[in-house]
């Protein structure tokens, strides 16, 4: 690479200090205003940029790569998910694309395991009814909801968050339970006590709680649909901190308005931000604002990873959290 600074455009607001030591490293173009980019504004940045620092709000498709400059070398994505890149395309643009692994794993299997309480223990309604000032006092049948002691967890996803969340399960004393590509090897399974599923409709009736945490790819588009849906127990949880579209959003809504299972905790929408109305104001449906990532230590160590990244393909080397179509 040349001497020159790499003219670096970020598409939504980070952290301070990761936006001053952008500034102090590259011609880095900030978005103070912290809105998304429009479309049109998507396509004057892939035009002039060296290197696009996008957010999960921003498609970048074929069309939008099509507009792309010749000076358009790199896509550092800031986070882990890629759904909404086209990674094929960019490759095939000769672009470098890179996320930011590993540094949210902690934060969102927290966030999974704590939607969990709150639908098995009715934390939220519970919370909102001392709020509105209508708690009149203990009584033996009130507010009622269940143990995690012992039951059975099934993890749609066995990556590093769905690790990350067993550990934490186990520590509850649940039973845990997965369905994944393949089995993990022997070692990570006796630590975690897991079962392996390779079936997954067969795990999923057997399941007190099924939480996804498998990523959003053609195959898992809808994994949860309707007949999925219908698989599980009447006392089931389900809980989502991946993406939203794993869940066929209004088959949920339908199956929760005829009260067909036990209770929901979402962190990840399918039109996100847009929640299915039917999935409002009901008081077994946990919903949070996407709050996986949202440490200030977690969103820090993203820009860390995504200025590191940009810092090796700076100095002429392969960066250490490339994307590549084989990976996906």
């Amino acid at each position: 690479m040349s001497s020159r600074r790499l003219k670096v455009v970020l598409t939504r607001r980070l952290p301070d200090a990761v936006e001053t030591r952008m500034r102090e490293l590259f011609d880095a173009e900030l978005n103070l205003k912290d809105e998304p980019f429009s479309r049109a504004t998507l396509e004057d940045a892939v035009g002039r940029a060296d290197v696009l620092v996008p957010t999960i709000t921003d498609r970048i498709d074929a069309d939008l790569l099509s507009k792309a400059g010749e000076s358009l070398k790199m896509i550092a994505n800031f986070g882990a998910g890629v759904d909404h890149i086209d990674i094929e395309a960019a490759v095939g643009r000769g672009l470098i694309v890179t996320n930011t692994p590993g540094v949210l794993t902690e934060d969102t299997a927290d966030l999974a395991m704590g939607l969990i309480l709150a639908v098995s223990r009715r934390l939220v309604e519970g919370a909102g009814v001392v709020q509105k000032g209508e708690f009149s006092g203990w009584t033996p049948t009130w507010m009622c909801g269940r143990k995690l002691w012992g039951k059975r967890l099934g993890i749609v996803g066995m990556g590093r968050i769905g690790q990350a969340l067993a550990r934490r399960a186990r520590a509850f004393g649940m039973q845990v339970h997965y369905h994944n590509r393949k089995p993990l090897s022997p070692m990570i399974v006796e630590d975690l006590q897991a079962t392996y599923w390779d079936d997954l409709d067969a795990m999923l009736h057997r399941m007190d709680i099924i939480s996804l945490n498998c990523p959003a790819t053609r195959e898992t588009h809808h994994l949860m649909d309707a007949r999925r849906l219908a698989l599980l127990a009447p006392h089931a949880i389900l809980i989502n901190t991946a993406r939203g579209e794993l869940i066929d959003e209004a088959a949920l809504a339908e199956a929760v308005g005829r009260r067909a299972l036990g209770g929901v905790g979402l962190d990840v929408f399918e039109q996100e931000p847009v929640v299915h109305p039917g999935l409002l104001n009901r008081p077994e449906v946990v919903l949070m604002p996407h709050l996986g990532s949202a440490t200030l230590e977690s969103r820090q160590d993203m820009g860390d990873r995504v200025i590191a990244n940009i810092m090796t393909f700076q100095n002429g080397h392969r960066p250490p959290d490339r994307v590549i179509p084989a990976m996906l």
